[in-house]
């Protein structure tokens, strides 16, 4: 590999060149505030240097039409991901703050989804037919050409893979933009995919921006018809409308409001402990956090105190103390705004039943940390219910009846998963049905499966990820009839 790759200034990775910007910022680890590094800073510049790489080298490679070179190459990713297990976990648990088993778990899913998708790319093969007697027909699925991918801070890794593996398994050749606050992650990422020998040049790019201008460009740009997006409903609302104008394609996974439906004969001993740390697991920073919990009335009282309990003992701490259960939010912009959202519920009249909040004092003040917060409401209208906290904050609400919690559940404009936890099996495939979300969990939370899509209704996205149909948006249809036989 070259030299440069190890340069402290973390570098965008575009055509198989490692290349600066103009503009340079600081990466900051959010457990202590300090910087750990510099980073290219990119823009419209580099998203445009990266979609003409692309461009050419789905035109003029043959990466579209051999589908064996492609599952080649997702298994040299698969195994590179593989080789720098230890190091990724490292550097994502400083720059992103997960602590070391969280960031584990996410390093660990990215072989596996890679390859997934290089079975895909070996057994998708369109079909045919006789339609009539004299006429033979063939459906070819082919790449639709350059896929743009846009990433969150939250699970830069994972969510990068997840839509990068389909992309690549359906002949596209990819623009990837990742986001600044995670961009020393980025950079070790572009070296472990660099590590692929058999991987083309120009197939994979990738920029970090702090801003949006590249990802703008990206969107509007007519060489990229598809666009694989994971972060805030807003935004994928926002970039939807543009594309529009172009009948861009679009794979949308969105906010969530995750709501654990409690019935009266679950098991507490194994709900509870899975649904506080459904509120904790990347400090609340996750589109399928547990931040509903809608309990049965005859057990409320004592969910009340042994979940409040739960939460008031998880130690919040930075990823490099291994008794830490969670650690910071990904600054201290974050920790503001969640805190605001609590207050506001508070004094609209939701109920405290633990008021976590900022590391004020002591030698975590620095950083960007927030203890978990359980609040009961009576208000399903309220904005902590129906909007996304984006942080270690849950809400209890109480219900009587079935029906009555199936409402509650539905009540909210996202849909991306729900849990429901009964020991009755009837009960349990019977309001699984009835919840309008994209997966449904059974006495448990956050089961995915490379072999099973994932995606959400309503505002929390189009499309799916995971599964067979992962390649669906990467691939367009092409009829080829012979007829008068």
């Amino acid at each position: 590999m070259n030299k440069t790759e190890h340069n402290p200034l973390a570098r965008h990775w575009i055509n198989g060149e490692w290349l600066a910007s103009a503009a340079t910022t600081n990466s900051f680890n959010p457990a202590t505030g300090e910087v750990i590094g510099q980073y290219a800073d990119g823009g419209a510049h580099e998203a445009q240097l990266a979609i003409s790489a692309a461009r050419k080298a789905f035109e003029l490679g043959n990466w579209s039409e051999d589908a064996l070179l492609r599952a080649r190459v997702l298994e040299e990713l698969a195994a590179a991901f593989e080789r720098h297990r230890e190091e990724l976990i490292e550097l994502l648990a400083l720059e992103n703050g997960k602590i070391k088993p969280e960031a584990g778990f996410e390093v660990d899913m990215a072989p596996s989804k890679l390859r997934f998708a290089g079975a895909l790319a070996r057994t998708e093969f369109g079909r045919s037919g006789t339609p009539r007697t004299n006429a033979v027909s063939v459906l070819l699925r082919e790449p639709v050409g350059v896929a743009g991918i846009m990433v969150p801070w939250n699970s830069p890794v994972i969510l990068m893979v997840r839509s990068l593996a389909p992309a690549l398994a359906a002949g596209t050749t990819v623009v990837i933009k990742m986001p600044g606050q995670t961009a020393q992650v980025n950079a070790l990422v572009a070296r472990i995919m660099s590590e692929a020998p058999s991987l083309p040049r120009g197939v994979i790019n990738l920029f970090t921006e702090s801003g949006a201008e590249g990802a703008k460009l990206m969107v509007a740009s007519p060489d990229v018809p598809s666009i694989s997006f994971t972060g805030s409903t807003r935004t994928g609302q926002a970039i939807s409308a543009v594309g529009a104008q172009q009948l861009k394609r679009f794979g949308l996974e969105l906010g969530g409001k995750t709501p654990h439906l409690l019935f009266c004969d679950a098991d507490l001993d194994e709900a509870l402990p899975v649904i506080a740390k459904s509120l904790t697991v990347f400090a609340g920073q996750f589109c399928m956090t547990g931040s509903r919990l809608l309990v049965h009335s005859s057990i409320a009282a004592q969910v009340r105190e042994r979940l409040a309990a739960l939460l008031a003992a998880v130690r919040v701490g930075p990823a490099a103390d291994p008794s830490s259960d969670m650690g910071p939010l990904i600054d201290r912009a974050n920790v503001a705004r969640v805190d605001a959202v609590v207050s506001q519920a508070i004094a609209s009249g939701a109920k405290v039943l633990l008021r976590g909040g900022p590391l004020s004092e002591g030698p975590l003040a620095a950083g960007a940390f927030y203890r978990p917060t359980l609040l009961e409401v009576y208000d399903a209208k309220m904005p902590i219910v129906q909007q996304e906290t984006f942080g270690p904050v849950m809400t209890l609400q109480v219900f009587d009846s079935e029906e009555e919690v199936v409402t509650l559940a539905n009540d909210s404009e996202y849909g991306l998963a729900a849990a429901v936890w009964t020991r009755d099996v009837k009960r349990s495939l019977r309001v699984a049905r009835k919840i309008k979300a994209g997966t449904i969990w059974i006495n448990d939370w956050a089961q995915v499966f490379d072999e099973f899509e994932e995606g959400g209704y309503k505002q929390s996205g189009q499309g799916r990820l995971n599964g067979v149909s992962s390649i669906d948006d990467f691939l367009e249809c092409k009829h080829i009839t012979f007829t008068k036989l």
